[in-house]
């Protein structure tokens, strides 16, 4: 019999898990309550501080058991292994991953509201109190245990029963489509990943907080001179609004980066705001949260464990990263050679000396804490633009697939940016300037999913394309036919007030590029229009519609998109209203689960992204099987940490890498990487 035993644990540590995870948490932790059930029996809660000694009904469930199931079960096999490391192999389910696999949200309550379980949230909001209690240091550094707050401990008793009664009938509820044996063994090497973890030089980190908090102490007394004294930091937003406003009559309607940049190439701003706004930008790096963060979290052997949440990208079945966050790395603004010389002098504590700006120094820098121990090096590698690849096979775009192969073959010079600015203009490649190529890869970025003039401008702003200048330089380029149109939907634009702020020639060239992109690459535009129209048949007629590489269905409330692997993405509660196709997901605004809408568009990002994640997974199991071991993942790259010798290169890491799962023969793939002591952005 394929039994599972239940269980969830109820802890306690000096340490914070918010801020430092459960591997560092773990350390110093103590189990206070084993609740556990076998199957459908009763829930039983032993409580370890009044017994040691293991109830023989749970080490009996234990060794019989087919399955240990948890929720978040990487918090209690981490707590498990330090308390009771001979029952750490046994296998594990998650109903926490299963939601997240099926395009759900992970928190136990919101997915008991979800699928109506019978909670008893006046209970629910009591336990959570209980565990403030008696599961961290109170507010005077004291600890409430079973002998000090007794009644308080035989309700904490009866609250570790909930979870586990949950649990128990979400495992029965959640659907099963995406937990295969590729997925779980997927997940049991996420979990290696994060037991493993990454090596952190805990030096640089100390040093950069250090020279930021130095250099912070010279801004704010410069802050305070430029504005008398009325403006303490340029950290302080409100204030600094308010200063600027009030003195020099300039209304800034944030102080969000991309804004401040672009105020800043106005010739009429006064130069005392400039300065201000400069020293706002100078101040706003994130990088000592970084560094803090890793600090506070990193565990007693120097290794930083549990950066990454599988599934954590809803939906798509990515990675998400957690604590370190180091999918979320801020650009380096330095060159790769001046980095290196810098993480020496901020060790040094002479960055001061050598670098105007030692904050920017210090986020270009973020990524070196990430180092190999003695004897090992890291070998890096990164998917060469798999979602522009992906979407090219998934679609069918044949020019594109083929431009990738020759490209990759070296039989074609130019890459995918030069040749979709040659594509969508109708130039010869070889015409394609920097300028142009830049915008080549605005474009790609943003219209494959659909995108319009709002998408344009927030990736032209990105990559710092001044929209004035681009209007003016293409507009010569722009065929008659498609001004017009593009006049046409201003003119619409205008009447519904979203011009986005535009001017009318930049608005029209901004919507005739889409347009030109949009014609040199129909059978995207296609795919698109195909995948709507497949998931309006499923919904509305309840048809199975099966594409070249996607199959869509109905199951229940449920839209499903089987992808080439054999994965799904999944749409709960999906259903065609207004002549809109609605679902129900996470607001990523409000965090709440509500009714979200889509489209073609979107529908192929989803699908996108989700198979290049498992183009990804394929190759991580490969290279794991191969003796690269993976120290973390971020977005299409793979750390991996390995001996010191000729034998583990990147050449071969990316040959890995860029191996073809045997459901998708033609798409044409490509990795590069390299090797160091310490990670960079290559």
């Amino acid at each position: 019999m394929n039994n599972t035993l239940y269980i969830d644990l109820e802890t306690y540590s000096p340490i914070n898990l918010k801020k430092c995870g459960v591997y560092k948490y773990a350390e110093k932790v103590e189990i206070l309550l084993f609740a556990y059930a076998l199957n459908d029996a009763p829930v039983q809660v032993w409580d370890c501080t009044e017994d040691d000694e293991i109830p023989d009904e749970l080490r009996g469930g234990i060794e019989e058991t087919y399955f240990l199931c948890a929720h978040n079960s990487g918090f209690d096999r981490v707590v498990m292994d330090r308390c009771f490391p001979m029952y750490i192999d046994m296998p594990w389910r998650d109903t926490m991953v299963r939601a997240l696999a099926h395009g759900l949200p992970g928190g136990l309550m919101m997915l008991s509201d979800i699928f109506k379980l019978p909670i008893d949230k006046a209970k629910d909001k009591a336990g959570h109190e209980l565990i403030h209690l008696f599961c961290k240091p109170q507010k005077d550094g004291s600890r409430a245990t079973r002998l000090t707050h007794p009644e308080e401990w035989a309700q904490f008793t009866e609250y570790a029963r909930l979870d586990i009664e949950a649990m128990r009938t979400l495992d029965k509820k959640l659907p099963t489509w995406n937990d295969t044996d590729e997925e779980r063994a997927l997940w049991h090497l996420d979990q290696k990943i994060n037991d493993r973890g990454f090596a952190v030089d805990i030096d640089l980190a100390q040093a950069a907080i250090q020279a930021v908090e130095k250099e912070k102490l010279i801004r704010n007394a410069a802050t305070q001179d430029a504005t008398d004294g009325a403006v303490g930091a340029a950290t302080q937003r409100d204030a600094l609004l308010k200063y600027i406003l009030e003195i020099h009559g300039v209304d800034l309607p944030d102080m969000q980066i991309g804004t401040l940049t672009r105020r800043l190439e106005d010739p009429d701003l006064p130069e005392p705001v400039k300065e201000l706004i400069q020293l706002r930008l100078e101040s706003s790096g994130t990088s000592t949260k970084k560094y803090s963060t890793l600090l506070e979290s990193v565990c007693s052997d120097g290794r930083l464990r549990g950066g990454l949440q599988f599934c954590g990208a809803s939906r798509t079945g990515r990675w998400s990263g957690r604590i370190f966050q180091p999918h979320n790395l801020p650009r380096p603004k330095f060159k790769k050679d001046d980095i290196e010389i810098g993480i020496g002098a901020l060790k040094a504590d002479c960055a001061d000396l050598l670098y105007e700006n030692v904050t920017s120094l210090a986020s270009s820098a973020i990524r070196g804490v990430i180092v190999a121990p003695k004897g090992k090096k890291l070998v890096i590698s990164d998917l060469s633009g798999i979602e522009g690849r992906k979407l090219a096979w998934l679609a069918g775009e044949e020019w594109k697939v083929k431009a990738y192969y020759d490209f990759d073959a070296g039989k074609n010079p130019y890459d995918m940016y030069e040749l979709t600015y040659a594509k969508t203009f109708n130039i010869d490649p070889c015409d394609v300037d920097d300028d142009k190529r830049k915008l080549g890869k605005v474009l790609e970025l943003a219209m494959g999913y659909g995108g319009g003039v709002g998408a344009f401008v927030t990736f032209a702003n990105g990559y710092k394309v001044n929209l004035e200048d681009m209007a003016g330089r293409v507009w010569s380029e722009l065929p008659e036919r498609v001004l017009d149109d593009a006049s046409g939907y201003w003119a619409m634009c205008v009447k519904e007030r979203k011009t986005l702020g535009l001017s009318e020639k930049v608005f029209v060239a901004c919507d005739s590029i889409k347009r030109l992109w949009r014609e040199a690459n129909p059978k995207i535009v296609q795919f698109w229009a195909d995948l709507q129209d497949a998931v309006y048949q499923a919904l509305l007629f309840d048809r199975v519609v099966t594409g070249k590489h996607f199959r869509v269905d109905k199951k229940g409330t449920w839209l499903r998109i089987q992808l080439p692997s054999g994965r799904y993405v999944c749409y709960a509660g999906a259903k065609i209203e207004e002549k809109k196709i609605r679902y129900l997901g996470i607001n990523q605004y409000t965090r709440k689960w509500c009714k979200l809408s889509t489209y073609g568009g979107k529908l192929a990002e989803n699908v996108t992204q989700a198979s290049s994640r498992d183009i990804l997974a394929h190759g991580m199991q490969l290279a794991e099987d191969a003796g690269y071991k993976i120290v973390l993942s971020v977005h299409d790259e793979l750390l991996t940490e390995v001996p010191d010798s000729p034998e583990f290169n990147h050449e071969t890491l990316s040959k890995i890498m860029s191996t073809n799962p045997p459901w998708a023969p033609g798409l044409p793939l490509a990795a590069a990487g390299f090797e160091a002591y310490r990670y960079r952005k290559d």
